[in-house]
């Protein structure tokens, strides 16, 4: 290309004026019209401005519309007139908008908007099938098993909460490091998240992966295992109050609490209270003064997985302002629980949302125990059904001598039955129990070995023996009547326990039990998620 004008002269370039002195040449839009609402009316509009024949247009106007219908309009000497353009529904040749129609809508049905349901699969191949295979589908497609040390919640799931031994202690819950366990409708865990095969809810499940009986050694010593274990000391006692009145035998649990909070030793102490909306129904409760301890004095004869209960957070209200560090609670539970939260301090593990509470447990409380039962099963079918004992007529409940003893708001027992008559109601995996009087506790009471309003106390550890001392001034107390008879029922609930155990009992034995080999003592299903579990 060359530089001379001449040659500039030739190639006229479109759309722009060939002089610079033509300030007609190129006509600005008014500023003042309405601007475009939409990227057509734009594109419609800088065609009407800037022509292709070179010359120019001054935009939109009623005279000259070039994002509108086809129009004639009257030339002048600066404007050309437009021959075409776009045509816009609703709007007449004046751009004035007409009538809209509506479809009615449907009335009291939702309309059907799509012609096919969202999940209809359309133009599958013939021969293809797309539904979601099982988990096992991994295996066959890479052929990797999961390994055997690796222990998921489906395990538990499937050798424990399945087969009906869960004791509902709770332990899996505090256990879990990612809060993937709750507990579900029926009392029992459930994964409320992804689980990461860490394998601790196996390890310290009682029923499970934690072999108790070793636990009782760790805890207690190596003579915790014979007979009644191997405790400091033990008394009958009362408290000697008229509050005790509603309480189970001599009142000493809520009276140690009373005194552990008075004395500043605890913050708290987690038990159990009776349901608002379930009559006789077991729910934890942290009480943290001695009204709420006397309000709840008594036994209710179902669990409250209490273990999944000690996120400080879900007490916070009632706690002192204070570094959870600096919290000290008591915990009062059967033995399965005390075994649960010994295992769970003894190791230095995060154990998320119910770690702090987890460390902050100083006492433990161990009620004497030889079965627990489901609560619908008890109070529904056996009572209820069976009997025709409403939950709501029922002032006290006791096992004792074998005995299950039910009586009415005004101390009048209604019921005096066998305690076998209503096996079909208690937890299957209480029967694997031979921890009769709680070998990992600080204190353990019970009735059994003690008369009437007095409880029989056995001390067991130098914190136990603290408590005592601080409660003793308000106790009437003497030496324990009868220590054959807590020896006695020790025994025979050993001997149950052998007998439903299908795994060795062996308190020298490692403490936490492989899933393999429970598999194999049990039957139970290995890897049960690559089955299709």
């Amino acid at each position: 290309m060359g530089t001379d004008g001449d040659e500039r002269d030739e190639r006229a370039f479109p759309h722009v004026p060939d002089s610079d002195d033509d300030d007609d040449a190129v006509i600005v839009p008014d500023a003042g019209s309405e601007a475009p609402r939409s990227r057509d009316g734009t594109d419609h509009a800088r065609e009407g401005a800037i022509r292709t024949d070179g010359g120019s247009g001054d935009g939109c106007s009623p005279d000259t519309c070039t994002c509108g219908e086809k129009t004639q309009a009257t030339p002048d000497a600066d404007h050309r007139v437009a021959t075409d353009g776009a045509g816009v529904a609703n709007v007449d040749e004046q751009g004035e908008l007409g009538d809209i129609e509506f479809t009615e809508p449907a009335e009291g049905v939702s309309q059907d908007v799509y012609d096919d349901a969202p999940d209809t699969r359309v133009g599958i191949p013939e021969g293809v099938d797309l539904d979601t295979p099982e988990y096992s589908i991994r295996s066959q497609m890479n052929d990797i098993e999961t390994p055997d040390e690796k222990t998921w919640f489906m395990e538990l799931d499937e050798a424990v909460i399945d087969e009906g031994r869960c004791i509902q202690c709770g332990t899996c819950v505090a256990a879990c490091p990612s809060d993937s366990i709750g507990v579900g409708d029926d009392g029992h865990p459930k994964l409320v998240k992804m689980c990461t095969g860490c394998s601790m809810c196996w390890d310290f499940c009682p029923r499970g992966g934690l072999r108790y009986e070793r636990q009782w050694k760790i805890t207690g010593g190596e003579d915790n295992v014979k007979g009644a274990g191997d405790p400091i000391t033990e008394f009958s006692a009362k408290v000697d109050d008229d509050w005790t009145d509603g309480a189970q035998d001599g009142g000493v649990v809520t009276g140690v609490l009373a005194t552990l909070l008075e004395e500043g030793e605890i913050d708290g102490a987690l038990i159990a209270t009776e349901s608002d909306e379930e009559p006789w129904k077991a729910e934890s409760f942290l009480a943290t003064t001695e009204e709420e301890l006397i309000e709840n004095a008594g036994t209710v004869y179902n669990q409250t997985l209490a273990l999944g209960n000690l996120d400080l957070k879900q007490w916070e209200h009632k706690l002192p302002d204070e570094d959870w560090d600096d919290i000290s609670l008591a915990l009062v539970g059967t033995p399965c629980e005390i075994e649960g939260v010994r295992a769970l301090q003894d190791f230095e593990w995060d154990y998320q949302a119910q770690n702090e509470g987890i460390r902050a447990v100083d006492y433990t409380i161990s009620l004497m125990c030889t079965k627990n039962f489901n609560y619908y099963s008890l109070m529904g079918e056996q009572l209820e059904e069976k009997r025709n004992i409403s939950p709501a007529e029922i002032g006290k409940m006791d096992v004792l001598h074998g005995k299950m003893m039910v009586y009415d708001h005004d101390g009048e027992m209604i019921l005096e039955e066998d305690v076998e008559n209503f096996h079909d109601a208690a937890l299957k995996g209480c029967d694997e129990c031979a921890d009769f009087t709680g070998f990992c506790s600080d204190i353990t009471v019970g009735s059994v070995g003690s008369s009437d309003e007095y409880s029989s106390v056995i001390i067991r550890t130098e914190q136990g023996m603290n408590a005592w001392e601080l409660t003793e001034p308000k106790l009437d107390y003497h030496d324990l009547e009868d220590r054959s008879a807590i020896g006695k029922l020790q025994g025979w609930d050993k001997k149950k326990a052998f007998e439903s155990l299908e795994r060795p009992f062996d308190p020298d034995a490692p403490r936490f039990i492989d899933y393999t080999d429970h598999a194999e003592n049990y039957g139970t299903a290995m890897n049960p998620h690559d089955q299709g579990h």
